[in-house]
Parts: C-alpha cells; structure tokens; sequence
C-alpha cells in the first residue's frame, strides 16, 4: 500500500505518481493529506478512485471515502472508534486500523477492522507523533495479538532492504510513503518494494 503525502510530492502530479506505483506492484493506495481541506482531499481522492484499478482508501475520513466512492477508510486510536462507524457504511467497505502497541492491540480487539497497520515499524520522518521503533521482533510480538485471521501491515521506515524481514514477522504487506515518494523513479521503487515483500 502506497500512501500519499503533500509535502512528497514536489511538483509531481499526485495521480501520475500513483500510477507509477501501481505499474510498479502497489496493490493499495491510501489518500493521506493531513493539511488538507476535506474538499481537496475529496477532489484528490475521487481522482484516484477513477485514474486506478486498485483499491484507495481515505485517511481518516470515512466521510470524504464515502463521497469519493473509494472501497475504504484507515482510521488511528484517536478516531470514531470502527465498531461505531462499522453499521453505517456498505458491505465491502474496508476498515483499516493503527495499532502501535499492546495496549492498543488490546483495546481494539473487538473492533470490527479488515486489517491492522502496526507500526512504526522502523524509525521514520514520515509521522512526526510515531512511537519507538518496533523492528521485526516487536512487530511479531504485535503482530500474535491481532484477532485470528486478521491481515496486518507493517509501516513506517519501510524500505526495499527491509521490508523482507517485516514480511517473515508475519506481515501479509507493507506500507509506505517516502520509499516511493523519494523516488526519483516510483515505478521502481515500487517493483523493488514488492519483490523484497514477495
């Protein structure tokens, strides 16, 4: 899952980057522009929902995934906890969720969530608020803690030399932002990213 961010982007037209992504291997795109207006967000995500064939999630807002037609949302700690959201949105609507540490993990168990996001996994610029590090044993300890059956992503600090060893501590993927976004060429970055996760 690729995630967008503003202050990456450069210049860069943000669908044209997004879809040398996916011709890279993304499977997910997640609309994250923290500063921005919910009509922006909305513009950017609706952009994406018709330039992509892979699914795009909104960050943080579920309301601006639903009028964008996206096939979800990922939500943090701080959020509309999931299982009040959960009745409100369509069969299909994927509901992602951050979890950062056991007792987070233990306080969302319950939640009806597709998947969890663990992190940060490596240390990263990307999220100014993100904990300590969890390496790939921590991320394998978090990781045994999510409902049986529920996929978990890692993110934060993702890169093509290490996303493998967070692919064996049990992740079903990745996320990412500045391994793409850095990128002089996402294309590649991309490809790289998802040979490492295969």
């Amino acid at each position: 899952m690729v995630l967008t961010d503003a202050a990456l982007l450069k210049g860069r037209d943000l669908v044209d980057v997004c879809r040398l992504a996916v011709r890279g291997g993304a499977t997910a795109i997640q609309v994250r522009l923290k500063v921005a207006p919910a009509r922006d967000l909305l513009a950017a995500a609706r952009s994406l929902v018709e330039a992509l064939e892979v699914p795009v999630l909104v960050n943080d807002r579920v309301d601006v995934a639903l009028a964008a037609g996206a096939a979800g949302a990922h939500l943090g700690q701080d959020d509309v906890p999931i299982v009040a959201i959960r009745p409100h949105v369509p069969a299909g609507f994927v509901l992602g969720l951050s979890v950062g540490t056991a007792a987070e993990a233990a306080r969302s168990l319950d939640w009806p969530a597709d998947y969890w996001s663990l992190g940060p996994c490596f240390a990263t610029a990307s999220k100014a608020d993100a904990g300590a590090p969890l390496g790939p044993e921590g991320f394998s300890a978090l990781a045994r803690q999510a409902p049986g059956g529920m996929p978990v992503i890692g993110i934060g600090g993702i890169a093509p030399d290490n996303a493998a060893s967070i692919r064996r501590a049990g992740a079903a993927g990745v996320a990412v932002l500045g391994a793409v976004w850095d990128a002089s060429d996402p294309e590649a970055a991309a490809r790289a990213l998802r040979r490492a996760v295969a």
